[in-house]
């Protein structure tokens, strides 16, 4: 069971990264503001939360785990308003 969450960790941070790693070349590609700040959003939001759900793999069942959810939550539901605020 160790190793079944290690590989699903693992490939949940790396999909993190390569959304991170691609919303990052979104925005030095997309030609007006608008479509550069929707690159951020789905970076920001697709990007971090499977980090973190790849870290929350990590630390198991512990106050880590819960502190990570929370964070979580608030990238969920700060993100996209403050997206939309800005436009």
């Amino acid at each position: 069971m160790s190793i079944l969450l290690d590989v699903l960790s693992w490939v949940c941070l790396v999909a993190g990264g390569a959304f991170c790693i691609i919303g990052g070349i979104g925005l030095i590609r997309m030609p007006d503001f608008y479509t550069r700040v929707h690159a951020a959003s789905v970076t920001e939001t697709l990007g971090a939360g499977l980090i973190l759900l790849g870290l929350m793999f990590q630390a198991g069942f512990t106050l880590v785990c819960a502190k990570l959810i929370l964070i979580a939550i608030l990238i969920l539901i700060l993100s996209p308003t403050a997206t939309h605020a800005l436009t």
